[in-house]
């Protein structure tokens, strides 16, 4: 099992009744959303989302994965926990997982992004700073 501990970034979301499947449990596409919510957070944590506002270089996602481990429920949240896997010199990725109220882990993600300059439409390398601020997480 894997340590909740090393997860310092968290997020809650509320599981809502549009987020189920005909059998009560949360949609599997419902967790790609939670884990672009744990994304999302980790760009505004990392200072990668303002950072793309003012130069418009950042992240574009090139791979998801999610393995299902147990169902979620309504009524009830999920909490994804995001850390930093790996850093790479054009990419990096990241780790997520979705619990339960009980801290039960329910899914296992993974995040490849690439680090992305949009005025050339070409990757590039990902600069020192955010390797630094993302180390930290």
């Amino acid at each position: 099992m894997k340590n909740i501990r090393d997860f310092k970034l968290s997020l809650e979301l509320r599981i809502d009744w549009s987020d189920l499947d005909m059998y009560q449990h949360v949609n599997n596409l419902t967790f790609m959303r939670f884990l672009q919510s744990g994304r999302v957070n980790f760009w505004e944590a990392t200072g990668i989302h303002d950072f793309y506002q003012k130069t418009n270089v950042g992240t574009m996602l090139v791979s998801t994965n999610c393995d299902f481990k147990r169902p979620l429920g309504y009524p009830g949240t999920a909490r994804v926990l995001t850390k930093l896997n790996k850093i790479g010199n054009t990419s990096f990725s990241l780790k997520h997982l979705v619990v339960d109220d009980a801290r039960q882990i329910c899914a296992e993600g993974l995040d490849t992004v690439v680090w992305y300059d949009f005025n050339k439409n070409a990757t590039s390398p990902v600069p020192d700073w955010l390797k630094d601020t993302m180390s930290s997480f």
